[in-house]
């Protein structure tokens, strides 16, 4: 793949990130991490076995290890669904939240290329309420969908 390798970053949520603790810490080996709790079931890992492998790689990498809180997870699901039409799991949303945060704080370069994980379906998950509805009785006026 060529000399150039990407920076690599671990997203976990606010509720539970031992990998964060153990990036920020300096450590090798995360501690467990008690009483975790996050809508991000994915990522709810409170003890890795591959922890140090994680940590080596975002610290060889140059990347580092951030932690967004469930609202931020919850709003990106919900921007994804509304603004592309994809059913993101909360995992693949906490990774989209943590990239908007890192493009709102300058962490990545004007036009930097991104890869974003979104390791599971959205569909294993409760579905948000939904705020509007097709009649299946009558035909869909597609205008007004716009655009």
């Amino acid at each position: 793949i060529g000399p150039e390798r990407p920076q690599m970053v671990a997203v976990q949520a606010e509720g539970c990130q031992p990998i964060v603790r153990a990036f920020e810490r300096g450590e090798r080996h995360a501690e467990r991490w008690e009483e975790a709790r996050t809508v991000a079931m994915g990522i709810r890992v409170p003890a890795a076995l591959g922890d140090f492998l994680i940590l080596d790689a975002v610290r060889e990498s140059g990347g580092y290890a951030v932690a967004v809180p469930d609202r931020e997870i919850e709003a990106a699901q919900a921007e994804m669904a509304r603004e592309e039409g994809l059913l993101l799991c909360p995992e693949g949303a906490a990774t989209y939240a943590a990239w908007k945060r890192a493009c709102a704080e300058g962490r990545l370069a004007p036009g930097a290329r991104s890869v974003l994980f979104n390791c599971a379906t959205g569909l294993k998950y409760p579905m948000p309420a939904m705020e509007r509805r097709l009649d299946r009785t009558k035909p869909i006026d597609w205008a007004a969908f716009g655009g």
